[in-house]
């Protein structure tokens, strides 16, 4: 008798053995995903374009560099960084700037955050609108000028094919329309956005181009959900359920302006969703707007959204276990996690391919949307590990 329960204990644990996931292999010894490095290297008043302003004067940008120090890695992957302010105020070192800023970096990014135009006339719909393209000029100017430099100098060490931009309201707003609006023919005829210079703007490098990997949007919003269309980069958005100055759903902004219809980060997750764009989405719930310029918790849960939405984008090729835990956090991201740097040197068989069960994914408490294949812009290499 004794041996037949014993058996049956040995049964049970070789089935519970069995019947558990392959853990998932940390290719990047930690990289992009813990912070490995304490020090960070900030350049500042870096100068990445001349434009002209709204009354048609000169103006010079500036952007600041993040990198981590002591980093020995040749080619990096970026994330361009814009702040909050309506298009009327703030600066490129705001405290939410500094904060993902220096935390990317000492996971291994190189990231930024840069200056762009502000101010509009008349205090419109027509003057927000136009204030709007002028600063995404400029965050495309920027992206423009990071990939010259990885064609020239190489002075920052970044992947030429790994660059993402985002930004807090307004600065989302410009991440948003630098992802995905793309034709001229999208903007509305008063804008007059061939008298603005075009999409591109006049801010150099005219050669380069401006479409990002990815798209970080933190509680902004699209004037068109049609914008996004299939085939656009990835997106990743954090906003603030009860957000009463940028809608989660679909709403208007700017009361005085007059309104305007806009679609936020609800809205654009199901856009996203019908169009096959992968996409993530993580929902404040009960929160306001920029609620991570207020309170610390915000922030840590803004970061670590944009840590497991980049991260698996840094590959090559069809998404891998990495992906899987970047929209699974109830189950393989735990284990991610762990990286246990024991099991980096040891030789396993490739992993089953993952089966994604939408039922799971319906119960997740952050909406999330099974990547498509997530092919780089030009052939190359992913970023040395």
């Amino acid at each position: 008798m004794k041996y037949s329960w014993l058996l049956g204990v040995l049964l049970l644990l070789s089935f519970g053995v069995r019947a558990q996931p392959p853990a998932p292999i940390d290719t990047t010894h930690g990289r992009y995903h813990r912070p490995l490095f304490r020090q960070v290297q900030v350049r500042r008043n870096v100068e990445f374009a001349h434009v002209t302003t709204m009354l048609g004067l000169p103006q010079t940008l500036y952007l600041d560099v993040y990198e981590p120090q002591g980093d020995t890695v040749r080619r990096r992957p970026l994330v361009v960084l814009a702040h909050e302010g309506g298009f009327l105020t703030g600066t490129r070192d705001d405290a939410v700037m500094t904060a993902l800023c220096t935390r990317l970096a000492r996971l291994g990014y190189v990231a930024a955050t840069i200056d762009y135009r502000l101010y509009f006339f008349p205090f419109d719909t027509v003057g927000i609108g136009r204030a709007a393209i002028r600063a995404t000029q400029d965050m495309r100017a920027a992206v423009r000028f990071f990939r010259h430099d990885a064609a020239t100098a190489r002075k920052f060490r970044v992947h030429p094919q790994y660059v993402f931009v985002g930004g807090s309201s307004a600065g989302g707003f410009m991440a948003l329309q630098t992802g995905y609006l793309n034709k001229a023919s999208e903007v509305p005829a008063y804008l007059n956005v061939a008298a603005l210079g075009g999409l591109e703007g006049t801010g150099g490098n005219a050669k380069f181009s401006s479409r990002p990997r990815g798209v970080i949007n933190l509680c902004g919003a699209l004037a068109r959900a049609s914008w996004l269309e299939a085939g656009d980069p990835p997106l990743c958005s954090v906003h603030g359920t009860r957000d009463g100055l940028v809608p989660y759903a679909k709403g208007t902004i700017g009361a005085q302006l007059p309104a305007q219809l806009v679609y936020g980060s609800g809205a654009l997750r199901v856009r996203a969703n019908t169009v096959g764009v992968p996409n993530v989405l993580r929902r404040l719930r009960g929160a306001g707007h920029v609620p991570y310029s207020f309170e610390p918790t915000y922030i840590d849960s803004a970061f670590v959204t944009v840590r497991d939405f980049l991260r698996p984008l840094l590959g090559a090729g069809a998404p891998g276990p990495l992906l899987a835990a970047a929209l699974n956090p109830r189950r393989t991201a735990q284990v991610t996690a762990m990286l246990l740097p024991r099991r980096i040197s040891v030789q396993l068989p490739s992993p089953p391919e993952l089966v994604w069960q939408p039922d799971l994914l319906k119960a997740m408490p952050d909406s999330v949307r099974r990547p498509a294949l997530i092919a780089p812009e030009t052939s190359g290499a992913a970023p040395a590990q």
